[in-house]
């Protein structure tokens, strides 16, 4: 039974078909941000990476799963300084300085790989760069603690728990959420709240992990686009995603960068 035949309340499991569709499609999606890194910098426009991204993705058997959904129609989301998610690509120029997170969605044999990662396009500031490196370990806090047995709360506490330590704000109006044969469908990840509440984290099941943090307040504000997500008080926003599976061992990574570009600052 396919996910499309479920009540939308229903967290699918997976089965190791499921599995291997997903490393294929993550594995693309990896590749997609990976291609970009010697193309963010200063003097690039956002549209000309979203075309490179375009060009690439269906160079390989793909399309990209953003193109008509709810009426978008970019195959990427580009949320520079402080866009917090889903910016939509334009000729206005990246500047020295600016940070963006670059998000991609590939359909490969009808599964989804859906991933994001920040860019320094230049020299970005102290702070920028500190915000950049917390909201990387918190998202990889957030994996550590998915495994079999545990609970979704558990993610968003480890999420939490570091971030506010270190004076960053996690943004609660966006959230992961569950993926597959399909965009989106449950669970819904949520990256902050209480260990131990949610639902059970059982093998087979699919979801991204997708932080969120700001330098100063959580709260945003969605702009007369319809799409592009601000911090209302203009800090900072930084963002990294992973889609990710639930074995019976702990979980699996199904969108780490091949060439180990994870994470800025890249190899020039």
């Amino acid at each position: 039974m396919t996910a499309a035949d479920l009540d939308e309340r229903t967290i699918v499991i997976h089965d190791a078909e499921g599995f291997a569709g997903m490393r294929r499609a993550g594995r693309l999606a990896a590749e997609v941000l990976d291609m970009l890194v010697p193309h963010v910098v200063p003097g690039v426009t956002t549209l000309a990476l979203d075309q490179l991204a375009h060009d690439f993705i269906l160079e390989r058997g793909a399309v990209p799963a953003t193109i008509f959904y709810r009426g978008y129609s970019h195959s990427l989301c580009t949320s520079v300084n402080h866009v917090i998610c889903h910016g939509i690509p334009s000729a206005k120029a990246l500047r020295d300085g600016d940070i963006v997170n670059i998000d991609v969605t590939v359909v490969l044999d009808g599964w989804h790989g859906d991933t994001s990662r920040m860019y320094f396009v230049g020299e970005p500031s102290l702070k920028a760069r500190r915000l950049v490196d917390i909201t990387f370990e918190c998202l990889w806090r957030g994996i550590k603690a998915a495994r079999p047995g545990g609970h979704l709360g558990d993610i968003g506490e480890a999420i939490q728990t570091h971030a506010e330590k270190h004076r960053c704000s996690v943004v609660r109006d966006f959230c992961g959420h569950g993926l597959g044969r399909r965009f989106h469908m449950p669970p819904n990840v949520v990256h902050a709240g209480r260990a131990g509440t949610g639902p059970e984290l059982v093998p087979g099941m699919f979801f991204t992990i997708e932080p969120m943090l700001n330098l100063g307040r959580p709260d945003s504000k969605i702009l007369e686009d319809g799409w592009t997500a601000v911090t209302r008080d203009r800090s900072l926003s930084a963002q990294f995603e992973h889609s990710v599976g639930i074995t019976e061992e702990g979980v699996e990574v199904f969108t780490l960068s091949p060439a180990g570009l994870d994470r800025p600052p890249y190899p020039s």
